[in-house]
């Protein structure tokens, strides 16, 4: 009822408006218009120079009322529009969505401009906020934990950095899994114009622990109380976001309200748009004490110096304990105590309008937000449901959410022109590597991708592992694309232990990865497997940079780097580790081959022993891996001998041997000079032989080639004659590596070379 009182009160303020303005202005012109009794004109063309009249004053006066006459006439105009808005929105009132009323309500101090940027249709354009500074940093702090919300992270800094013109300064409170993920992510990013600082958020639990919290963000929930303290004390702003957010604006316009605060407001807020703490969702509901609808803090712009004047952590902290006292615990985390500190203290709080923080929860008032895709400035998906919340425009919002989900990170490396950025050690070594490189080699594509930064994600999926009580575990180490994942299943079901996987993705790639693995409950039951995503970029196959990847995060001593074509016999997990014993890996150099083998069949009934895969070897069901086309690669390995073998065998190396192997985890990592097809891991096991490892063959361990198409890599090897001519180069630079490197025993590798 008060809406429609008050939208009739506009309507008959905007009518007598237009009514009356004109007319009281033309009488004023009319009886301004005349001089001694007699008209004066108007216009300049029936003006009379020499009449005695004329006079420069009179011209000037005349040109005035003109500029006047205009801009009534533009003042009509807009109240025209404004008129046509209210009549439009009349019958809206009458089905009771008040709209209208809850936005004009919004941006406590500021209502004028904000009914402005209501009717301009809350556009960027229309805004009459203070211009932030071309060059002017804007510090972002997000509270950060686990594996699934360091995805969640990579969204919203995706989504800001798609609109940001300014430098930004991410302050993340993480604990010590999302620091890994996000310190590796950020660092093989190189965004430009970007710095990240980490701060410990395990360190922070003793400060909040203390408060019970039943909100399923847990302790970390409640880490936003103590940014004040957390955050340097020569930062005096700073815009505090939630993990689950997503920008559509540039985050500039929300940093220029700051300069709207006024008084003793330090509290930029969204009024909360759902009912919780009205109290009457259900019987009994009973909510922390909040002001009216109470606001939410999934997007928070702080005055960090003037709450620390004010004695910030003091007041919260009194009012929590106080509260506890009745309540018992948080529902809401933060959300709940900030409400019950504003509550007492309602002048802290600046509102902002809501469309700086459209809830996406069930059952909000999100939709009065917003009539236009301009009008949305952020968007919170602020239900455990995430995408799967109620909101008739819900297809929108996820599907803009999923534009920023799957879109190219790559793509944000971004020069902020005319803004000095910070001297960055790794861009400037990366930079003189490539200045270095001859761009009119035949060859520079392969060289230049030895130095290709790739952005790399790691533990994309939850990881768990509990140590080995005997120091004895083994990881297996292997990478893949999106072509291979349908290995991932079987590779599970064969070896129990924990794995190792990098994998080579787009980010739409990523996006489906995730949702396989999601549905699949043989990979949802594996929590001793990490994945780590290396995103795409240039025209090769990094495959020994993801070997890299895979082998640097792993958490056993040892390590089985085999191929995601392969599957490992049935109990070879339990029989390595035993083998390790066995063979005193850990005091010795040795790698323990591991014999391959390979079947044509895409089905095939998997040997459950030796005897009955020599049976099948026997019948031409299986065969020595690679025997028809690169008998080199693994005859060394002997497999007439194997064959009739009970206990472990060494075998000398010798020119493209390229066996699977397990050894410790401090064995030299693979050249990446190698990309695509050829000499990856030949490479490898070259400089493993002349590191003196000894290699020797399990008697008992078997893994066997599964059939595939042929890899998009060996087509171009096989079909591209530059392509060969550039391994050719790049295979005898690198045993010229090797003998500068190791010397007079390294010369063997040319001499084999030459004879093979």
């Amino acid at each position: 009822m008060l809406g429609i009182c008050r939208g009739r009160r506009k309507f008959l303020a905007a009518s007598l408006t237009i009514l009356f303005v004109p007319a009281i202005m033309w009488i004023y012109l009319f009886a301004g218009s005349f001089e001694d009794g007699k008209p004066v004109s108007l216009s300049p063309l029936e003006s009379q120079p020499h009449s005695p009249r004329y006079t420069a004053s009179s011209q000037r006066e005349r040109e005035s009322l003109e500029v006047r006459v205009r801009e009534v006439e533009e003042e009509n105009r807009v109240l025209r529009k404004q008129l046509s808005l209210v009549q439009s929105r009349g019958p809206a009132h009458h089905r009771g969505n008040h709209s209208k009323t809850y936005s004009m309500e919004e941006g406590t101090g500021d209502s004028e401009s904000l009914r402005a940027g209501i009717v301009a249709g809350n556009s960027s354009e229309c805004g009459q906020q203070p211009a932030v500074e071309k060059c002017e940093t804007i510090h972002v702090a997000i509270v950060c934990a686990g594996y699934n919300a360091s995805r969640d992270v990579v969204t919203l800094v995706k989504s800001v950095l798609f609109h940001r013109r300014n430098p930004l300064h991410f302050h993340l409170i993480a604990d010590a899994i999302a620091k890994q993920i996000l310190a590796t992510l950020f660092q093989t990013w190189m965004v430009p114009a970007v710095r990240i600082d980490f701060y410990d958020a395990d360190e922070l639990k003793s400060e909040v622990s203390w408060i019970p919290n039943k909100h399923y963000s847990g302790i970390y929930g409640l880490m936003k109380l103590v940014l004040t303290k957390t955050l340097p004390s020569n930062l005096e702003r700073v815009i505090v976001l939630d993990t689950d957010i997503t920008f559509a604006t540039d985050i500039a316009e929300l940093w220029a309200v700051f300069h709207k605060f006024k008084g003793q407001q330090v509290l930029g807020l969204v009024e909360n748009q759902s009912d919780w703490y009205l109290g009457n969702l259900w019987k009994n509901h009973r909510p922390w004490p909040a002001l009216g609808r109470g606001y939410n803090t999934g997007v928070i712009l702080l005055l960090l110096d003037k709450l620390r004047k004010m004695k910030w952590e003091q007041m919260w902290r009194l009012t929590a304990e106080r509260e506890l006292m009745s309540m018992l615990s948080t529902s809401l985390a933060d959300q709940d105590i900030f409400n019950a500190v504003i509550k007492q203290n309602p002048f802290l709080v600046y509102q902002l309008p809501c469309f700086w923080n459209v809830q996406l929860s069930d059952h909000t008032r999100s939709e009065q937000c917003y009539r236009d895709v301009s009008d949305l400035k952020v968007i919170h998906w602020n239900s455990p449901k995430k995408l799967r919340v109620k909101n008739k425009h819900v297809e929108f919002f996820r599907n803009l959410y999923l534009t920023f989900l799957e879109y190219d990170g790559n793509l944000l490396r971004r020069e902020l022109f005319g803004c000095p950025s910070e001297a960055d050690v790794n861009s400037e070594n990366l930079q003189k590597q490539l200045s270095e490189l001859d761009e009119d080699d035949l060859c520079y594509e392969f060289r230049r991708e030895r130095f290709t930064v790739h952005r790399t994600h790691l533990y994309f999926l939850h990881y768990e592992y509990e140590p080995a009580s005997d120091n004895t575990d083994v990881t297996l180490v292997a990478q893949l694309s999106m072509d291979r994942l349908q290995m991932l299943e079987a590779i599970c079901k064969h070896w129990e232990g924990p794995i190792s996987l990098a994998l080579y993705l787009s980010d739409a790639e990523a996006q489906q990865f995730l949702r396989y693995a999601q549905g699949s409950e043989v990979l949802m039951s594996r929590h001793n497997v990490g994945y780590h995503i290396v995103y795409k970029e240039g025209q090769f196959y990094p495959v020994n940079l993801l070997r890299n990847v895979a082998m640097k995060h792993i958490s056993t001593p040892y390590m089985f780097l085999s191929d995601i074509d392969f599957l490992p016999m049935y109990g070879l997990y339990e029989y390595l580790r035993k083998s390790v014993i066995q063979l005193d890996l850990a005091n010795t150099k040795k790698a323990l081959i591991v014999p391959a083998f390979e079947t044509l069949r895409y089905r095939l009934s998997f040997p459950k022993s030796k005897a009955e895969l020599l049976s099948m070897l026997d019948m031409g069901t299986l065969f020595t891996f690679r025997y028809h086309v690169w008998t080199k690669g693994h005859a060394p390995t002997n497999f007439a001998k194997w064959r009739t073998a009970t206990t472990p065998y060494r075998v000398e190396w010798e020119a493209d041997f390229e066996p699977y192997v397990v050894v410790r985890k401090d064995c030299p990592e693979y050249d990446r000079r190698f990309v695509g097809f050829g000499w990856n891991k030949v490479a490898h096991i070259m400089e493993l032989d002349a590191q003196e490892y000894e290699f020797t063959v399990l008697p008992n361990a078997y893994m066997i080639h599964m059939p595939h198409a042929p890899s998009f890599d060996i087509t171009k090897f096989r079909s591209n004659k530059q392509y060969r001519i550039c391994l050719k180069t790049l295979k005898e630079e690198f045993q010229q590596d090797m003998s500068r490197h190791y010397g007079f025993a390294a010369l063997k590798y040319l001499t084999a070379e030459n004879n093979s």
